[in-house]
């Protein structure tokens, strides 16, 4: 089983990005599973939400605490709270920022996990620059998509067309592509980086 724990704020789609996970993996004949949890229901307060992905019936229903991949939507909330608590050591942490790991202080956390498991993308700018709003989920998913091979691009595009319909769907999608593209291009360089 593939667990994900998606952090962000209210209002940004932490709790539709779980859901599109889980239809994506849904589009490729696994179940799925995905749930939020927060306390206030305001925009801007912390919010949580997980997704399972298996190749068998899902039985278990409590929260995520020990992570397969951990997305942060909101960089404010790095040092704020926990975010990588429970994080497998064989884990993934992708990161929306424009910034790099070392200028938000998580230099140890790259170290802590195998080469290519940790990636930044600028989800944020991407949603503004596809979408025109900021709404980072939808990119953050393609970048998802990029750093750890869980599900498809094409998986995903189809999910997010599901759910949105007509331009804004084609928008996101437009956003997710070019997330995944820059997730994985980036890995490629430093992957050649780590090999010269």
């Amino acid at each position: 089983m593939f667990q994900v724990r998606i952090h962000g704020r209210g209002g940004q789609g932490v709790v539709t990005a779980a859901e599109l996970l889980a239809v994506a993996a849904f589009e490729e004949g696994r179940p799925a599973q995905a749930f939020p949890s927060f306390g206030s229901e305001r925009t801007g307060a912390p919010v949580v939400s997980f997704c399972r992905i298996d190749d068998h019936p899902i039985r278990t229903r409590e929260p995520v605490m020990s992570p397969d991949a951990v997305l942060i939507q909101d960089v404010t909330l790095l040092h704020q709270i926990d975010v990588f608590a429970g994080l497998a050591p064989e884990g993934y942490a992708l990161v929306n920022t424009s910034r790099s790991l070392e200028e938000l202080g998580l230099a140890g956390l790259v170290t802590s996990l195998p080469a290519g498991h940790v990636a930044t993308c600028p989800a944020t700018d991407l949603a503004l620059e596809h979408v025109g709003r900021p709404l980072p989920n939808a990119a953050l998913l393609g970048g998802f998509a990029a750093l750890t091979g869980v599900i498809t691009l094409d998986a995903l595009a189809s999910a997010i067309g599901e759910r949105f319909a007509g331009a804004v769907g084609e928008r996101n999608v437009a956003a997710a592509r070019a997330a995944f593209e820059f997730v994985h291009v980036e890995q490629e360089r430093l992957t050649s980086a780590a090999t010269d």
